[in-house]
């Protein structure tokens, strides 16, 4: 029994310190929690994010960063999860990671700040935490992805729930026994379709899989049985979420699964093989390499009125994800190829003003959007995040751009004058300038914090400004 993935992942958890991370994991996971905090502020006063609030009894108008971001211990932990969750995901900034076909943070983040007052949580408690739910989540998605996403599930959400889960049996230090439990608790929760991309419903995906991380990991510290292999078990979660039939497989699911299960406690970190990808503009990660190849284009002298025709070829996921030619709303605009496009050749940035009613209302950029083509290239693999952009202009010249990845990815980061800038983007549209300054400030230095939850309210006293 010792030997189930399950209780391999439990003990994992269970049993990992801050010193036994690899050299770089903390910066990675400061510069993510970073990202995160200012993705969550923006998105807690529009769309879902406010929605949610206002459901869970907060004004968002005059919310302080603290209740904002969830560390104020007002309302039970769960319930925190689901609207900070779902805020740090209402606009579509935040990170990924192709570990997972998702967006790591945004599953971990929130459910740690639920957490943190409760669990007096330091910056290394909360970034070992982090760290352990990253690598579980991606455990987990291994053996089933990318076809897990492929057959239209929201891979956040799925496997969200196990990271969630993971990181918060960590920060309530649960034994590796109740981590166990906590993960096959988990195991019933996972749901999220990728149909409801381009509504509210998407971000609600990410809120739904903290809440039930959270929910999971106090059952099981408080008691609450399940069966211990409730994900690699028959009919357990690798079975009923793989989409690959008996056909096409050498065994039944769950033991192919589980053959494919390559977790090693004592081998690579997934955060540092695959590592997690800032986002450079606000929208759906499929878009951003044809953005940044647009760019390129525009940059070298091509103006909006020279545009006779574009041509956009991106892997099969693009094609999948990207719904909305023509988009009517602006969270349909983050999952338009043709709008994302468009905006990159006609605006000097594609920030969150980007998706907003005065650029779906723009002529300029609903000109453009109409000459464009976007089709799957079928040789790139199905999640590559290559693309090509080939650009006609009315006088014959062809411009062509070819990018292997996008800005951010996690070999090549966005610079520290990006990653701020970015975060003041975000952060200022809910709390005040200085406000802004002094979280950037104080969060950049997350392995020396003595109390996460202190720091964000602004009671330690070091985070005041003079």
């Amino acid at each position: 029994m010792n030997h189930t993935p399950e209780r391999r992942l439990a003990e994992f958890v269970a049993g990992t310190e801050y010193d036994d991370l690899p050299g770089g994991v903390p910066e990675t996971v400061t510069r993510a929690v970073v990202d995160t905090v200012g993705v969550t502020l923006a998105g807690a006063v529009e769309g879902a994010g406010e929605t949610a609030g206002r459901s869970a009894g907060i004004d968002t108008d005059d919310a302080d960063p603290a209740t904002l971001l969830g560390t104020d211990g007002g309302d039970d932990p769960a319930t925190t999860a689901l609207r900070v969750g779902t805020a740090a995901h209402a606009l579509d900034y935040d990170d990924l990671s192709w570990a997972l076909d998702g967006h790591p943070s945004v599953t971990l983040v929130p459910s740690l700040f639920a957490l943190a007052e409760e669990a007096g949580a330091s910056g290394r408690e909360l970034i070992t935490a982090f760290a352990v739910g990253f690598e579980v989540e991606c455990a987990i998605a291994g053996p089933i992805s990318p076809e897990h996403y492929e057959a239209g599930w929201h891979a956040t959400a799925t496997f969200g729930a196990f990271g969630a889960a993971a990181a918060a049996a960590s920060l309530l230090e649960l034994d590796a026994e109740a981590t166990e439990r906590a993960l096959s608790i988990a195991a019933s929760t996972p749901a999220g379709t990728k149909r409801n991309f381009g509504s509210m419903t998407k971000p609600l995906h990410a809120g739904l899989c903290c809440r039930s991380g959270v929910t999971a990991a106090t059952l099981a510290r408080d008691g609450l049985t399940a069966t211990t292999t409730a994900i690699s078990g028959d009919q357990g979660f690798w079975d009923l979420y793989d989409p690959r039939s008996d056909a096409d497989r050498d065994g039944g699911h769950g033991d192919n699964a589980r053959d494919e299960f390559a977790f090693d406690p004592d081998g690579d970190w997934a955060i540092e093989t695959e590592g997690i990808h800032a986002k450079a503009y606000p929208c759906c990660y499929f878009t951003h390499t044809s953005i940044a190849a647009t760019a390129e284009v525009v940059a070298d002298g091509v103006a909006p009125d020279d545009l006779e025709r574009i041509e956009v070829r991106a892997a099969g996921g693009a094609g999948d994800a990207l719904a909305y030619p023509d988009p009517e709303t602006g969270l349909q605009a983050k999952f338009s190829m043709e709008h994302a496009v468009a905006c990159a050749a006609v605006r000097d940035r594609v920030d969150l003003a980007a998706f907003e009613a005065d650029a779906l209302a723009d002529p300029a950029i609903d000109a453009v959007r109409e000459r464009i083509d976007f089709a799957v290239d079928g040789s790139l693999p199905y999640d590559s995040h290559e693309a090509t952009v080939r650009v006609e202009t009315v006088d014959g010249e062809v411009h062509e751009r070819r990018r292997t990845n996008p800005p951010g990815v996690h070999g090549d980061p966005l610079s520290p004058a990006k990653r701020r800038e970015k975060f003041l983007e975000c952060a200022q549209r809910a709390v005040s300038d200085g406000e802004a300054e002094r979280l950037y400030e104080r969060l950049c230095e997350l392995p020396k914090l003595e109390d996460v939850a202190a720091t964000v309210a602004g009671s330690d006293p070091r985070s005041r400004l003079p």
